[in-house]
């Protein structure tokens, strides 16, 4: 019998080897995360696949599982350990092998598999380790689930069965990107740029690019689990600016950058202009809302204004609803009220038929871009940007804050402006005309600029952006507003990167 799991254990100790490690709070909103072997170990592992197995039976749904893993030193590993809980509860596990999370998203559809356990860190830094978990495709865990899971496996509740088996399925990687490819070639010569950071996407974007008729620019699509020049995350400006500079180097149309487990996608335009993933996501939606009028899609908070502002879309008829931030939490509106597509800010699109599936997949994101541009022979991607009305904001800016205060933090400072909202106080000069809670807080002014600060669902960190229609000065002081308050917190720490140092003009 697995032991109970404990916190604090050390390596290069008896009990290490014997008992599981995992700390509370790796069990986060919409999926687990654990710094490997500092706050999780292989028992550790074990007992989450125990927890997932059962679970899986005490909700009733059919005990059949995929599972992959993306490219780290440590992931296969990992779920190795994680398929051993998994059969251990009654389990039919159906290993694809080396992944990327829609990858295994696809799996569940044709190999018609109900389940999944993504073993992935997604972007997260060397040294993290974690699995995305769906019990319903194409959904994954919300945080009702997520707290039940981790009820289960830190009490040790969790039922061995036998019956469990482990199948190794061959072909998966082929068929999906033969799937991806089945949309057809370009009409239009495209040469774009393919980043992945040294990343899982390196296997698998070149060829999906090329198969719909892409001249592709190769861009750090070796695999190396090392990361050597940047962390695969098109968030980060280290990334977006090597593509920028590969993009102007090749004369490309256009840079696509995926993330460590593809299933995110940012872009640069033609000119090499860094363009965050909100603004693709408005110019995606205009083009899909003028092949289908009225539609309606969604958005999370840390996203742009212009989703709900833009002339274009409002001709076109389109509806837009924002949302909390996450990849769990936006794909469920694809379901619940019918949205064509999805856009998260930071870089997570969802798209409905004949489009997508419904789960968030970088290459399928990728491929609207393409045709997006397809559809619009005589533009470039910088001229469908310039197309836009300017806003000016700024990327995804994280202080650090611990995991066991961060949201009591971000409480307080929600708090704070409902202080300043309601004495009539102003926040960069202008009044405050709204706050928008659903997730965190989003201070939007009477000048149309905004502020959001939420806690970060994934790592021990607060989520700041800002963004205004008025000027970069504009934005710049709603920031240094945000940041002020910030500072009188003594949980909160260093940002990871702010308008002042790392970058400068933000479109």
């Amino acid at each position: 019998m697995l032991g109970i799991p404990r916190s604090g254990l050390l390596p290069n100790q008896a009990d290490y080897e014997r008992v599981p490690l995992i700390q509370a709070s790796g069990f986060r909103e919409y999926d687990v995360r654990w710094l490997y072997g500092k706050e999780i170990n292989l028992l550790g592992v074990r007992a989450l696949g125990l927890g997932i197995g059962t679970l899986l039976h005490d909700t009733g749904v059919s005990p059949h599982v995929v599972t992959g893993h993306d490219f780290r030193s440590y992931s296969m590993a990992i779920k190795d350990a994680l398929i051993i809980g998994l059969m251990a509860s009654g389990c039919n596990v159906y290993d694809i092998g080396l992944a990327l999370s829609p990858t295994a998203y696809y799996a569940q559809f044709v190999l018609d598999v109900p389940a999944v356990a993504m073993v992935t860190a997604s972007h997260n830094d060397n040294g993290w380790t974690g699995v995305k978990i769906g019990f319903e495709r194409p959904l994954t865990l919300g945080p009702d689930d997520l707290r039940s899971l981790k009820d289960i496996v830190l009490g040790g509740k969790w039922k061995e069965r036998s019956a469990g088996a482990l199948h190794h399925v061959e072909g998966i990687a082929k068929r999906y990107m033969q799937d991806l490819a089945s949309v057809g070639r370009l009409h239009r010569k495209l040469k774009v740029v393919a980043a992945c950071g040294n990343g899982t996407a390196g296997a698998f974007a070149p060829q999906v690019l090329e198969a719909i008729g892409c001249d592709v620019v190769k861009l750090d699509c070796d695999l190396d689990y090392d990361f050597p020049r940047y962390n695969p995350n098109p968030e980060d400006m280290a990334m977006l600016h090597a593509m920028s500079t590969a993009v102007k180097l090749h004369g490309a149309d256009v840079g696509l950058g995926f993330d460590g487990d593809g299933d995110r996608c940012g872009i640069v335009d033609n000119e090499g202009n860094e363009i965050f993933a909100d603004k693709v996501g408005v110019m995606l939606a205009r083009d899909i809302s003028r092949l289908h009028p009225s539609a309606k899609f969604v958005v999370d908070v840390k996203s742009t204004s212009l989703f709900a502002t833009d002339p274009q879309l409002k001709a076109n008829g389109a509806i837009t609803e924002y949302w909390k931030t996450g990849h769990s939490h936006m794909k469920r509106p694809i379901n619940e009220i019918g949205a064509l597509a999805v856009f998260e800010k930071s870089g997570h699109y969802f798209f409905r038929p004949p489009y997508g599936r419904g789960y968030d997949d970088g290459l399928v994101s990728a491929i609207a871009i393409c045709r997006m541009l397809d559809r619009a022979p005589a533009k470039t991607m910088a001229d469908l940007f310039r197309e836009l009305p300017r806003t000016w904001s700024t990327p995804t800016m994280s202080p650090h804050c611990p995991d066991d205060c961060k949201y009591d933090v971000v409480r307080r400072i929600t708090q704070h402006f409902k202080s300043r909202m309601a004495k009539g106080e102003r926040v960069a000069g202008k009044e405050i005309v709204d706050l928008v809670t659903v997730n965190g807080v989003r201070v939007v002014l009477e000048d149309g600029s905004w502020g959001l600060v939420r806690a970060s669902s994934n790592k021990p960190e607060l989520v700041v952006v800002c963004e205004s229609p008025v000027s970069e000065l504009a934005m710049q002081a709603v920031f240094r507003d945000i940041e002020l308050h910030l500072e009188t917190y003594s949980e909160n720490g260093a940002f990871n990167q702010k308008i002042y140092s790392s970058f400068g003009n933000s479109t």
